[in-house]
């Protein structure tokens, strides 16, 4: 049986754009989360030091056990549609993965920033948002579009909650043919399209550190 008709190809690829959307989705969030949790461990001494040792539990915990566990987690204990679902769970994962990735762009601004943004009569918000954070972000872009794309990448273990991304409508589409070669053929498409993405990303990156090295 012929797999590549018109519906089943615009049914791979409304897959395709649901993985698109639950990755960018989740990374914004991560992002924002992941900041602000290498903002509460790096700088929450004193009396706050209890945030911090929260924080690093945290991250921990999410460093050291698996994507697919949480995706589990989520699926059995939130109710949401698969879009938050989805989102959730990488958000909760991915977050601590690049909240040590911004922690590790803001050890590499020199000290003397931070004293520059205080002499000026700077508050730590102000001199975070307009000076050091600004900074950091420029040095982890190529960290965060490596972590976009394993994002992307494990975006395929949504196929095992039923998500319809990518990975789980070619499944779909395969369980109407028992011909190998029809079934190649799309695991081919599938991979392509999956290449050309995370490539197109790699390429992003490379020109982004050219840019950087010939400034």
């Amino acid at each position: 049986m012929e797999i590549f008709t018109p519906a089943n190809v615009s049914y791979i690829m409304q897959g395709f754009l649901k993985t698109i959307e639950i990755s960018a989705l989740a990374i914004v969030f991560s992002v924002i989360l992941g900041t602000i949790l290498a903002l509460v461990k790096q700088y929450c001494t004193g009396k706050l030091s209890v945030f911090r040792w929260l924080v690093s539990a945290y991250i921990e915990l999410f460093r050291c056990t698996p994507n697919l566990l949480w995706i589990l987690f989520i699926y059995f204990t939130v109710k949401g549609n698969d879009v938050f679902i989805s989102v959730l769970a990488f958000t909760i994962f991915t977050s601590a993965v690049i909240a040590e990735i911004v922690r590790g762009g803001l050890n590499s601004i020199p000290k003397s920033q931070f004293e520059a943004a205080k002499s000026q009569g700077f508050g730590f918000f102000a001199s975070m948002r307009l000076i050091i954070l600004p900074q950091t972000f420029k040095t982890i872009i190529p960290a965060l579009f490596s972590q976009c794309t394993t994002v992307i990448k494990d975006s395929s273990y949504l196929a095992g909650i039923n998500v319809a991304e990518f990975m789980f409508s070619a499944k779909v589409v395969m369980g109407y043919t028992s011909d190998l070669s029809q079934v190649l053929l799309l695991y081919g498409f599938v991979f392509l399209l999956y290449f050309v993405l995370n490539f197109g990303i790699s390429l992003i990156v490379r020109a982004y550190q050219r840019r950087v090295v010939a400034a």
